[in-house]
């Protein structure tokens, strides 16, 4: 009876212990991306003049943009530069995506570089304008 009494014990301390290591590594990582999405977001209000609401909600769009293109082929609609609407079919998942070298270009942070499957070329537009995912 008490054998039974410690193993449990014991099991629902390893519990514990594992539960909270598990919430330290997940708030670590909710953290980074509460960091990405404020940064995106300030960006756009200084940049794009954006109110603070429609800011936040692209800042949020873009993230899991970015998220879902990692993971599968993904329709999104943006705007233009010439102020036409373009639905697009993107991905940045690896094994569909060609590989390519060392442009030696520097990353511009306003723009979201994606692979157009239905172009079958890379392809950019601004973080700012996206306006929806599928």
């Amino acid at each position: 009876m008490y054998t039974e009494i410690i193993c449990n014990f014991a099991s629902e301390l390893i519990n514990r212990v594992l539960t909270i290591k598990i919430s330290k590594v997940m708030s670590t990582k909710t953290r980074n991306m509460m960091r990405e999405v404020m940064q995106l977001m300030w960006q756009f209000i200084r940049q794009n003049g954006l109110p603070q609401s429609e800011a936040l909600k692209t800042a949020w769009r873009n993230v899991k943009l970015r998220k879902a293109m990692a993971q599968r082929i993904v329709k999104f609609v943006f705007q233009k530069v010439d102020n036409s609407i373009r639905i697009a079919y993107g991905t940045l998942k690896s094994d569909i995506v060609p590989a390519t070298g060392d442009s030696g270009r520097k990353p511009n942070p306003t723009l979201q570089v994606y692979y157009d499957t239905e172009k079958a070329s890379w392809r950019c537009f601004k973080r700012a304008q996206l306006l929806e995912i599928y």
